[in-house]
């Protein structure tokens, strides 16, 4: 068994697609030091296959690194392939669950990361107000 196989396993047994971990935490899955690169360069932490021993492990087992605070100590594996044989798959989240009182709903910043909007981009203003005029041209010559 390889060093950091033991994060493999606990990748592999997780049933969210995000799965949020601090630097600690991964020391105490593996039972080993993360190696001083680890800690003080993002880029050790990036998912080419030649980087690291432990990049091998994290991708293996479905996951990505994404969202690598190396000052915070911590980052998110994010599931990117089905499970293999003997692996399951998280279970979905319906659309209709509700939420307890209280609390937010279970989809809930579920799109978290995926939409990057520019400084100074206003997202209520039209795109192209033209577009409309152009379409109505458009409408008429049929």
């Amino acid at each position: 068994m390889g060093k950091y196989a033991l994060l493999g396993d606990f990748l592999r047994r997780q049933r969210a697609l995000e799965v949020t971990v601090t630097f600690d935490e991964i020391e105490r899955i593996t039972g080993a030091k993360l190696p001083p690169k680890a800690q003080h360069h993002r880029a050790w932490w990036s998912n080419n296959r030649s980087n690291d021993v432990m990049t091998k492990v994290w991708l293996a087992a479905g996951f990505r690194t994404e969202q690598v605070d190396v000052k915070a100590r911590r980052l998110v594996f994010r599931r990117v392939r089905k499970p293999g044989a003997g692996e399951s798959l998280p279970l979905p989240v319906s659309p209709r669950a509700a939420a307890k009182p209280g609390e937010r709903h279970p989809l809930f910043g579920a799109l978290k990361g995926l939409v990057r909007i520019p400084p100074g981009v206003d997202i209520t203003e039209p795109a192209d107000p033209e577009w409309a005029d152009r379409l109505d041209a458009d409408d008429r010559r049929f």
